[in-house]
């Protein structure tokens, strides 16, 4: 059923790609050709201005296609994601039921054996239904998407312990099912003490109230200006080791690097000894501990809000020195103006200058394989008719929707 599952997801998918695919290409060839200076209508050919208005206009509507694919592309393939959860969890099952007759040749079979099929089992079948119930969110991928639609390293690695957890606990409960015995039975239970389990208990307390705290900080500093986030079209694997922006982050990479390991070693613990919950040595906890300290500080420290340092006249080759008149260019310098996350053409058409009471939307200048403005550094726009002639205050919206300082300047007649 679940392979017929994936194979009807996979279908509906295909089509959503190909057309975004097809947008993709179209917007290229378009960006390309306006680069060139190909395309343009021979009314605006005399005035740089409207032409790069014009030329701008365009590549938004062209972006604006191209996002509503991928949107749609994203949603198809949340639908894929969650026929192929079903697959992962039962081969996964499935292997361990091969692992378990493979060592059992010659060792023989234990009720410990047993016992971690029907854990196993009873896992794999709790995982189905919730992915089922989420079907429309990635089925399993659901808890670990978050609000900007990307894949939480906090969640993710909470997950991973408590899935172990649970599965040592019922690796218990069944084995404390089939005792006979009395002394079998005390001994199951001893298994639970604090002092055998105390190292996973600490690390599973640990690691769940960092992705508690983590989600509670990312709020409050997007609340506080302080964090620009922009929200993805679709969760990917890659957000578990990379920033906002695809850039690998090694406050994520060290953080899930680290606890797989630490998983590892407590599931190699468990199969040693399935009568009692892994007992993860003190040393091994506290290398998890000073990881998820370094994962905490790398959050609670990246990003910051977009910052004007000046405000100059922009000056082409051989134009003389004069102050800003409305009509002329000005060229704003400072950082953080494209966000990461936000370098797609739709996003970065979303940018706006404030100069005094007008807003002015950055125009997109397209040159071979990208945008020449605007950047991350540098915002180039124009100073309409319409700002009055005085000082003005000059302030940059992101496209996150984070307001920068104001820049005063002095405008002319």
């Amino acid at each position: 059923m679940a392979v017929q599952e994936a194979g009807q997801c996979d279908e509906c998918t295909h089509g959503a790609r190909e057309e975004h695919r097809r947008a993709v290409a179209a917007f290229i060839a378009k960006r390309d050709e306006l680069a060139a200076g190909q395309g343009l209508p021979v009314a605006l050919s005399h005035s740089p201005s409207a032409s790069r208005q014009w030329v701008s206009d365009e590549l938004y509507q062209s972006a604006r296609t191209v996002a509503d694919r991928s949107r749609e592309e994203g949603e198809a393939w949340l639908q894929l994601v969650w026929c192929r959860t079903l697959l992962i969890i039962w081969m996964s099952v499935g292997a361990l039921v091969l692992g378990q007759a493979a060592t059992a040749i010659g060792a023989g079979w234990t009720g410990a054996r047993t016992a971690g099929l029907i854990a196993a089992v009873a896992v794999g079948g709790l995982l189905t239904a919730a992915a089922r119930l989420h079907r429309s969110r990635g089925g399993l991928l659901a808890p670990l998407i978050g609000e900007d639609n990307r894949l939480s390293t906090s969640r993710a690695v909470a997950t991973a312990w408590v899935l172990l957890v649970v599965f040592a606990v019922l690796v218990l409960a069944a084995q404390l099912a089939g005792a006979s015995s009395a002394a079998d039975r005390d001994r199951l239970i001893e298994g639970l003490d604090l002092a055998r389990g105390a190292g996973t208990l600490s690390v599973l307390a640990l690691v769940c109230g960092i992705a508690v705290v983590i989600r509670s900080v990312v709020a409050v500093r997007v609340t506080n200006r302080r964090l620009q986030k922009i929200r993805a079209d679709r969760p990917r694997l890659a957000d578990l080791l990379c920033d906002d922006g695809g850039r690998g982050s090694f406050a994520d990479v060290q953080y899930a690097l680290v606890s797989a390991v630490a998983v590892v070693f407590a599931l190699v613990r468990l199969a040693r000894r399935p009568e009692q919950l892994p007992d993860l040595p003190w040393g091994l906890a506290l290398l998890v501990a000073v990881s998820a300290a370094t994962y905490f500080a790398g959050k609670y420290t990246e990003g910051g809000p977009p910052v004007v340092l000046s405000v100059v006249r922009a000056r082409e080759a051989g134009d003389l020195d004069a102050p800003i008149r409305t009509g002329d260019d000005i060229e704003i310098r400072g950082a953080g103006f494209v966000p990461p996350g936000a370098g797609a053409p739709d996003r970065l058409a979303r940018m706006v200058v404030r100069i005094g009471a007008v807003h002015v939307h950055v125009p997109l200048i397209p040159v071979p394989g990208g945008f020449a403005n605007p950047t991350d550094t540098v915002l180039t726009v124009p100073v309409p008719a319409e700002v009055e002639p005085g000082q003005v205050d000059v302030q940059v919206v992101t496209a996150a929707g984070v307001e920068s300082n104001r820049c005063p300047i002095q405008v002319k007649d």
